[in-house]
Order: C-alpha cells, then sequence, then structure tokens
C-alpha cells in the first residue's frame, strides 16, 4: 500500500484529505442542522434499557470502512437522538450548560491541531494564549500580581488541587517537612480541612485521594440560606487545636451544588488568615460572576484566597471541559513541578521557555482556552453579563410565581445564583418522597423537559438549575403545570414506586 491512499484519511495538504475533510464536516453539519430544526424536546424519554440495547446493536467496527454518510446516519438515530439535549430551553437539571457556537467552532479546531499543553515544543502559539487568558480571569479576580493559573478538566481536578498545595505548603510551614520528596509527616494524621457541610463531594474524595482520609474533613453547619455558618467555623477550630488537631485548610464555596449558596468569603477570609490556614474558593459554579457587574459583589473577599476554582463549562457556557484554577502566589506551584529531561528540562524555563505542564497534575491536556477566547471575542463580555443577569434575574421570578402555588414547597425562595430547590408537598400523599421520585420519572420518560432530583434532610427534593439564556418563565409555568397532573395522576392511581 503506498503511503498516499492514508492522506483521505487526515486534514493535510493533499487534495484527498482536505476533499475528504470538507465532506465529512459538510455532512456532520448537515446532520445537527436537521436535528435541532426539527427537535423539541430536552429528552426523547426513551427508557434506559431501550437505549442501551440500541447502542448494543450498533456495529462498532468495518474491515475496510464504510461511507462516512452511512455511520453519521447511525449517530444520529441512536446516539443524537436518543441524547440529553442541554441546549434546550426545558434542560434545567443539572449545572450542565449550553455550548456556545463560537466554542463548539473552536472544539473543531483544537481537534484539528491536536495541541497538548505540556511543553512549548508540543503548544508553542496555544501556551502564550493560555497564559493570557489565566491573567485576564485573574485581573477580574482582582488577585496580585503574583497569582498564576492553569486550565483543568474541571472542578474536581481543581478543588484536587487546591487542597494538594494546602497540604504542601502547610507542612513545609510548620515542620519545614518536604512533602513531595519525603511523603507524609508523622503528624499528617492530625491535619484537617474545613468547608460547610453544603461543600462539594470532592472536598471529601480529595482528602483521601491526598492521604489525609475523609476523618481529615470537618464539616460546618449552613445557616438558613445554606451558608457556611462563620460563628460555628470559629467554634471548630477551636475546638480541634484544644483537642491536639490541625487545621490547615478552609473552603469556602461560592456556588454550590443544589442552592448556588455563596459562603460569606469576606468572614472566612478573615478567620482563615487570623489562625494561619490555607484559604481555597470553590467558585466552580459562582465564579462567572466576575462577569456581572449587578451581581459581582456576591464574590467579595475572593482576591484573599490562596487558591480558586473557576468552570468556565458552566457559566460561562463552554462545552466540556473546560475549568481552571489560580493560586495567589505563582511561587507554590513548586509543590507539583516536577522536571523531565525530554520534556520540561529546567535549563529550558531558565531561558524563558515556558512548560505549562510545571504547574498541572495533568500531562496531556487539551488547548481549552481556544474555546474561551474565541467565545470572548466573539459574543463580547457585555453579552456574556447580559446572559447572566438573565438567568439569575430569572430564578429569582421563577421562585416567586412557585411560592404562590399551593402545593409547591421551595427551599430557597430567594436563589442566589439561578438554582431553585422544590418539591410538591400533598398534604393528602402517604410519602412525599415516593410522590416527588414519581414526579421526576413521569418528567424525564415523558420527555416533559429535565429537572434534577437530590435530597434535603433526607428527604427527597426537585431541582431546577436555570443556566439557560433561552428558557423563560413560560418554561417554567408550563413545566410546574405538568408536575400539577402528574402530582393527581399518582394520588389518582394510588401509585407508589
Amino acid at each position: 500500500m503506498n503511503t498516499t491512499d492514508f492522506d483521505r484519511f487526515f486534514l493535510n495538504d493533499s487534495e484527498a484529505g482536505i476533499q475528504s475533510f470538507q465532506h465529512i464536516i459538510v455532512e456532520t453539519k448537515q446532520l445537527l442542522s436537521k436535528f435541532y430544526k426539527g427537535n423539541s424536546d430536552a429528552f426523547n424519554g426513551v427508557l434506559p434499557a431501550e437505549i442501551e440495547k440500541e447502542i448494543n446493536e450498533l456495529t462498532l467496527t468495518s474491515s475496510d470502512g464504510e461511507k462516512p454518510v452511512t455511520v453519521l446516519n447511525d449517530v444520529l438515530e441512536k446516539i443524537v437522538r436518543n441524547s440529553i439535549h442541554v441546549s434546550h430551553p426545558t434542560s434545567m437539571g443539572h449545572l450542565h450548560c449550553p455550548p456556545l457556537i463560537p466554542a463548539i467552532a473552536a472544539e473543531m479546531i483544537i481537534g484539528t491541531l491536536n495541541q497538548s499543553m505540556d511543553s512549548w515544543d508540543q503548544s508553542s502559539t496555544a501556551t502564550y494564549l493560555e497564559e493570557r487568558l489565566i491573567k485576564w480571569v485573574s485581573n477580574k479576580l482582582a488577585l496580585p500580581s503574583s497569582a498564576d493559573g492553569t486550565f483543568t478538566s474541571g472542578g474536581t481536578q481543581s478543588n484536587y488541587m487546591g487542597l494538594l498545595l494546602a497540604r504542601d505548603f502547610f507542612c513545609n510551614k510548620r515542620w519545614g517537612w518536604n512533602v513531595k520528596a519525603q511523603g507524609l509527616p508523622p503528624e499528617s494524621h492530625k491535619l484537617r480541612i474545613l468547608c460547610s457541610e453544603d461543600a462539594h463531594f470532592t472536598v471529601k474524595k480529595s482528602a483521601f485521594q491526598l492521604g489525609l482520609g475523609e476523618q481529615a474533613v470537618v464539616t460546618i453547619e449552613t445557616d438558613e440560606c445554606k451558608k457556611l455558618n462563620t460563628a460555628k467555623l470559629m467554634e471548630e477550630i477551636e475546638r480541634l487545636k484544644s483537642g491536639g488537631l490541625i487545621p490547615m485548610c478552609v473552603v469556602a464555596t461560592a456556588g454550590t451544588t443544589d442552592f448556588g449558596s455563596i459562603d460569606p468569603i469576606q468572614e472566612v477570609a478573615a478567620i482563615a488568615q487570623n489562625h494561619g490556614l490555607w484559604l481555597h474558593v470553590d467558585a466552580a459554579y459562582g465564579g462567572a460572576l466576575l462577569l456581572s457587574k449587578k451581581h459581582f459583589h456576591k464574590l467579595a473577599g475572593i482576591e484573599q484566597a490562596d487558591s480558586i476554582t473557576i468552570d468556565f463549562h458552566k457559566q460561562f457556557y463552554q462545552p466540556i471541559s473546560c475549568g481552571a484554577f489560580f493560586v495567589k502566589d505563582r511561587a507554590n506551584f513548586k509543590y507539583i513541578a516536577h522536571h523531565a529531561d525530554y520534556l520540561n528540562p529546567e535549563n529550558d524555563e531558565e531561558d524563558g521557555l515556558v512548560h505549562l505542564v510545571s504547574k498541572s497534575v495533568q500531562t496531556t491536556r487539551r488547548f481549552d482556552a481556544l474555546k474561551l477566547f474565541m467565545s470572548l471575542r466573539i459574543v463580547g463580555e457585555k453579552n456574556f453579563a447580559n446572559m447572566i443577569d438573565y438567568t439569575l434575574h430569572l430564578a429569582k421570578q421563577a421562585a416567586g410565581v412557585m411560592d404562590q402555588h399551593p402545593q409547591i414547597e421551595v427551599c430557597n425562595i430567594k436563589p442566589e445564583i439561578n438554582a431553585i430547590v422544590f418539591r410538591f408537598n400533598d398534604a393528602a400523599s402517604d410519602s412525599l418522597n415516593e410522590l416527588n421520585t414519581y414526579i421526576y420519572k413521569k418528567i424525564l420518560y415523558t420527555g416533559t423537559a429535565l429537572v434534577a432530583k437530590t435530597k434535603v434532610k433526607d428527604e427527597v427534593f426537585l431541582k431546577f438549575t436555570l443556566l439557560n439564556p433561552r428558557t423563560t418563565i413560560v418554561d417554567i409555568e408550563d413545566i410546574l403545570h405538568s408536575i400539577s397532573q402528574f402530582a393527581a395522576e399518582y394520588e389518582n392511581r394510588g401509585i407508589t414506586q
């Protein structure tokens, strides 16, 4: 076989490669455009077992290759039609945003260039664009000139990095102990991380991955607004110290997963500083408020954090995955830096060559910064701000409408961001948990909408996460009407499941 026979499989300077690329892109564009033009639901309601059966019936490989249109037709019928469509206005279940069109276009460029953001000689211009965007966000957050950061896969990785740096920084400061070289110190079992009881699960997950165990995480009560109670925080720090334990870090959450609540960062920062603790702010959800003039004040104090998590694949409307991690002092990246002669030798950095792997726990990493860059340029900061402000206004409006409904119980009448937690509360029902679980399933498997199900104090609740600026109050009212119908159906039929 001649090597030119492979030209059609790659985008290159050959006529065969260019034509092959153009053909499959046109076919894909037509497929998606046709589907979305006729799509009327966030989900088609097909049951999991049926979807699994259809996927199991797919042909996975071919001997000599098939025509793109044949494969794309299978993708349309078996995959796209049975998917969750996050761009639909009634898709409001999770922190899962509709992706911006410029970012979708950027994904194609990212895939074509296939840059790896670890060493300069693999990413060249991509390195500098990522660095500029990190600086841009740092400035928006009013971080000091010593700040730095890196793009990540999302909040899980960013929170892990924050606690990793907190652990190693604290061990070095307190005992002169180099965890990277020596492993955990003998006293490590005494280290404690404090966060609210509504903090993200990755705080505990990171603690056991870092060798501290879930025992290291001490949760603090939240107030009626689901915010960390600072008086309880101070009490717990003193209790831990008096018991011979060693608080090392406080995690403040700027946008809890269920309620979107933002801890009083300013007060938490003062407490952390007074006790010599690392402050990590998990702003994976709420970090986008940095673009809003109306709501940026809710992040007051975030500039005092030692490390910060922000997800761009939430309210920045970027395709998954796209997040970032920031530190107030770039010198603290030394705790994860490692040099390899074949990748990022030290003398390269001395000569001014930038290797981003030195401040990441990932090696191979995508050029996700391009998505944010193209979105900011094409959509514009003002439109970003307007979209975010609209969804927060919609949440407030929706909560007001729901509060007027005699059988809708809303947990957060005044949503801080754009999440609303609620349930159908029918006094005649023997089990509100069964009733609301039934409602959740009916909403999903009738294709009515996509809402989330969660628990508040072991009771089943439903949740609207209103990230989509195309969602209207009419969409909300229609779903509430369906919820009432499903509740009546449940009671009339005496169904329990």
